[in-house]
């Protein structure tokens, strides 16, 4: 009776191990869509004060033109979209660490084209001067001896530091280009009267004339542009396939809705690029 007793235990203890071991097998499987393929996650990188793009809403989420993109495109293609604040110069150490997928926020593609595996471009920008309508700032002669501002790490800041324009800001007051972290800050500086003029992206220009009709006016174009999605250097293929959605989205008229949806905040679908 002994010897079935002990034997009994030994065939138990042997059954809960292999359920033990099997267990600890399954807890290793990553996770899992339908099909047995490991889910794709999107984390877009984007600046939280740069409207129409993206931005805080009113009840607190975000909200903004390439992130609505954005979930389209991660919706047609199965992927979890993940959104995520970023300040704009950190922008390629939390691409190169891992922390984001992606930059999709009006980047500018063009002077950057070697250093992100891109997209297309989808949407057509200016680099432009903005002052107040009633400053008496017609042209850009006229900020000799101004404060001038715009984004830190911007594309309007990469303008103005190009060759060609250093007698332009050889004129500003303090021979420089003043920056800040956030083009938000940059027109709250501009209406309060700290700063003479802003140098911003087209698109910040027509949401900010937009939400306050006949406070601000644009005098000149400092150059053209257009905006594309960068990855980080090694993942074209995904860059080509948000590319590829975007085109499906234009071809049945999402990608025209969803820039309609912001035509109240300065976005044309004239500027819309990509075919």
């Amino acid at each position: 009776m002994k010897k079935k007793i002990v034997l009994l235990a030994t065939i138990v203890a042997a059954l809960c191990m292999s359920m033990v071991l099997l267990a600890g097998c399954g807890s290793d499987e990553p996770a899992n869509n339908e099909g047995g393929e490991e889910a794709t996650v999107l984390v877009v990188g984007f600046d939280a004060g740069y409207p129409p793009y993206g931005y805080i809403a009113d009840d607190g989420s975000y909200a903004g033109l390439d992130l609505d993109l954005a979930a389209e495109v991660c919706a047609r293609n199965g992927w979890t979209l993940e959104t995520t604040p970023i300040d704009w110069d950190a922008k390629d150490a939390l691409l190169n660490d891992g922390s984001i997928t992606c930059v999709w926020n009006g980047f500018t593609y063009e002077g950057r084209e070697g250093l992100y595996a891109w997209s297309e471009p989808y949407m057509l920008n200016a680099q432009v001067m903005i002052v107040k309508a009633d400053s008496g700032i017609a042209t850009l002669a006229d900020l000799a001896g101004k404060n001038v501002i715009t984004q830190v790490e911007s594309a309007a800041l990469d303008v103005l530091e190009a060759e060609e324009n250093a007698d332009l800001v050889a004129s500003f007051a303090g021979g420089a280009v003043q920056t800040i972290a956030t083009y938000n800050d940059a027109f709250m500086q501009l209406e309060t009267g700290l700063v003479d003029a802003v140098a911003c992206d087209l698109s910040i220009a027509a949401y900010q004339m937009a939400a306050n009709p006949g406070v601000y006016v644009q005098i000149a174009e400092l150059s053209a542009e257009h905006y594309a999605v960068g990855f980080k250097l090694g993942n074209e293929a995904m860059a080509a396939q948000v590319t590829a959605t975007l085109k499906e989205m234009v071809a049945d008229g999402t990608a025209q809705q969803i820039c309609e949806k912001y035509a109240d905040q300065g976005i044309a679908w004239e500027g819309w690029c990509l075919k």
